[in-house]
């Protein structure tokens, strides 16, 4: 049987998590090649590395070395260096995955070629168009072929704007694969006793989004509420490049690096982070993904947000939006200190299944057997 051809692609660090597992679910298969394509969109050779390792993605057959730049030079920079990639290896299908600017860079080339694209997380909302991956996620929704949902929110989202009932399908989170399927290899991980931490007697936090971090107003604020929470537990902060030069150039690195029990470290792997996760009292943040680990790790999480795209976090997970006030904050911390969320429950389909559904699905839709057998629930 003649098999279907593929490229994944990847910008930035959080889709290599949900590339991981559908290079994996493809392989398995024995009916789909795949070519994975690194945009270079964020790129530390380090951490980078490490990821790869860890979540044991092959090595990117294509690195396109974009590197940064403001929306508009990132995403023709990426459109310009992956048209000639499709020119040359004429997939089948483009995977495109989450909402960062080389989800719909790549997803733009494609479809003006005639290929094909896949969505995988598609129909998130966080009805902010404020947001540059709301822009790049409505973008990419509208033009791809197929609409991969993670969570029943999207399937509203979709009927509600209109999209037809066969282009979409059902087929969960696949974050949560990758969570899984490394659960217990990150449990042997040494970062807590490396850094002297004890179980559930620390939080960690996550701070990168521009309206967080690049106000003097949302960062001070953010650190005043981090300087109350770290009175009752030693706060951990693997923090990200943009917020650490944001801090030094407001000149507040020399308050933020004096609190006592506030500890910042250089970003970590994803095994050290899960672990990290896993063992925290509460976790603080404003990433979308890690939404949906602690949910499935039965961890309390305060999104430094006023709005998120993953409601099935608040509405079945262990979520919190706390706003970014300094008062809004703390008020959700001590709500969740004395009332914790409830734990293990999880979202429709969020079973660690997922990649395999969406291999399953490419073929359907190709026309080839599917991989497992299993149904994938309709739109």
């Amino acid at each position: 049987m003649e098999k279907i051809k593929i490229i994944c692609v990847c910008g930035a660090r959080p889709n290599f998590m949900k590339v991981a597992p559908i290079m994996e679910a493809a392989a398995r298969s024995g009916r789909i090649d795949t070519l994975l394509v690194h945009t270079g969109q964020h790129y530390d050779e380090r951490m980078s590395r490490v990821f790869f390792d860890e979540l044991g993605i092959p090595k990117p057959d294509i690195n396109l070395e974009v590197g940064s730049g403001s929306h508009a030079v990132q995403t023709a920079e990426v459109m310009k260096r992956f048209e000639p990639v499709c020119v040359e290896h004429r997939p089948d299908w483009v995977i495109v995955v989450g909402d960062v600017n080389s989800t719909i860079a790549c997803a733009l080339v494609a479809v003006k070629l005639g290929i094909k694209v896949a969505h995988v997380e598609a129909g998130l909302r966080s009805f902010d168009r404020r947001m540059p991956e709301e822009i790049n996620r409505l973008l990419t929704d509208a033009i791809s072929d197929l609409l991969l949902v993670s969570e029943q929110s999207g399937l509203t989202n979709l009927k509600n704007e209109g999209v037809a009932d066969e282009k979409v399908r059902f087929v969960g989170n696949v974050m949560i694969d990758t969570l899984m399927g490394h659960r217990e290899k990150a449990g042997a991980s040494t970062i807590l006793s490396a850094l002297g931490l004890t179980p559930k007697s620390y939080a960690t936090v996550t701070l990168h989004r521009p309206e967080n971090v690049d106000s003097h107003e949302s960062l001070t604020a953010i650190f005043e509420a981090l300087e109350t929470v770290s009175k009752d537990l030693t706060v951990v902060i693997p923090m990200h490049p943009r917020t650490r030069g944001n801090l030094d150039s407001m000149g507040l690195m020399g308050w933020v690096s004096g609190m006592a029990n506030l500890r910042i470290l250089e970003p970590v792997g994803y095994l050290d982070f899960l672990r990290l996760m896993t063992e925290s009292a509460l976790v603080l943040t404003d990433s979308g993904g890690i939404q949906e680990e602690t949910t499935i790790l039965g961890v309390a999480c305060l999104t430094l947000r006023e709005n998120t795209e993953r409601p099935s976090t608040l509405t079945e997970g262990t979520n919190t939006l706390a706003g970014c006030s300094s008062k809004g904050i703390l008020d959700a911390y001590r709500a969740v200190r004395e009332n914790p969320p409830p734990t293990g429950r999880a979202p429709q389909l969020w079973d660690g299944k997922a990649a395999v559904r969406i291999v399953d699905t490419l073929l359907e839709v190709s026309g080839r057997a599917n991989a497992s057998g299993g149904r994938v629930p309709q739109g």
